[in-house]
């Protein structure tokens, strides 16, 4: 029709007509590729699918389903526990996972989430737990038995980490002990330094696996200022406070 108008075949208007119908044409098409695109299912997350709920053709509704989606690969388990034991348990703590489906395998994950509330009817408390699943052993549904992994309690000596001398050779830290200074019929207060071996350390306490003896007085702030030997005097009031779970200050 353009070509025509040019050649002086056809009127303005018939032109005009002619171009009005191409662009509703192709509003047309781009609403209806606008549908079809709306209709493509996306997965709101990575998983498996299993077998789907609908037949080719059919017309779908709102909340119809289609389709099974199920995430293996992180997996969660999730298990109760008696109420007696909500103290004893924190997010964190390792899990192992069995089932008669994997004999003789035992799979371990970690507990990601308590819930906050007890049941009522049973005094149980939920527990929710991750474990890793790449060869997709475990499914969604099944039944296994999980046991926690409850810390060990073991007595141990601990000092603040303050009071501890980092060197390359050896760690150590300064004891008070008594001892009679020369021109003084009084005994005084002198520091000796100890070699120590150093275990897990913990807020502002580090473990002492040898070295000191319960009951032993160490300093516990200014060792970098004493030498081995020297007199010494106890003075507390500008200790710092020592805390398992310290927190920073407002700044």
């Amino acid at each position: 029709m353009k070509k025509l108008l040019n050649q002086r075949t056809i009127a303005q208007s018939q032109y005009d007509n002619a171009e009005a119908q191409y662009k509703e044409g192709v509003a047309q098409a781009d609403a209806i590729r606008t549908i079809i695109a709306k209709k493509n299912i996306q997965a709101p997350f990575a998983g498996r699918l299993g077998i789907r709920l609908v037949n080719l053709g059919q017309i779908l509704h709102e909340g119809d389903s289609i389709v099974s989606l199920q995430s293996i690969d992180p997996i969660f388990v999730n298990f109760s526990l008696p109420q007696q034991y909500l103290a004893q348990v924190q997010t964190g703590l390792t899990v192992r996972v069995v089932s008669d489906a994997l004999p003789g395998q035992v799979i371990e994950g970690k507990i990601t989430a308590i819930n906050p509330e007890v049941d009522t009817a049973t005094r149980n408390i939920r527990i929710q737990a991750t474990v890793t699943n790449h060869q997709e052993h475990l499914r969604p549904g099944m039944f296994v038995n999980v046991a926690v992994v409850m810390p060990a309690s073991k007595n141990v000596l601990a000092v603040p980490a303050t009071a501890v001398l980092y060197a390359p050779y050896s760690d150590s830290v300064f004891v008070v002990e008594e001892k009679q200074i020369e021109n003084n019929k009084q005994p005084g207060l002198v520091v000796r330094q100890r070699v120590v071996k150093l275990g897990e350390k913990r807020g502002d306490f580090i473990a002492v696996v040898s070295g000191l003896e319960p009951g032993e007085t160490i300093v516990s702030t200014g060792a970098f200022k004493l030498r081995d030997g020297q007199a010494v005097a106890v003075d507390n009031n500008l200790a710092p406070e020592f805390k398992l779970a310290p927190e920073p200050g407002n700044s």
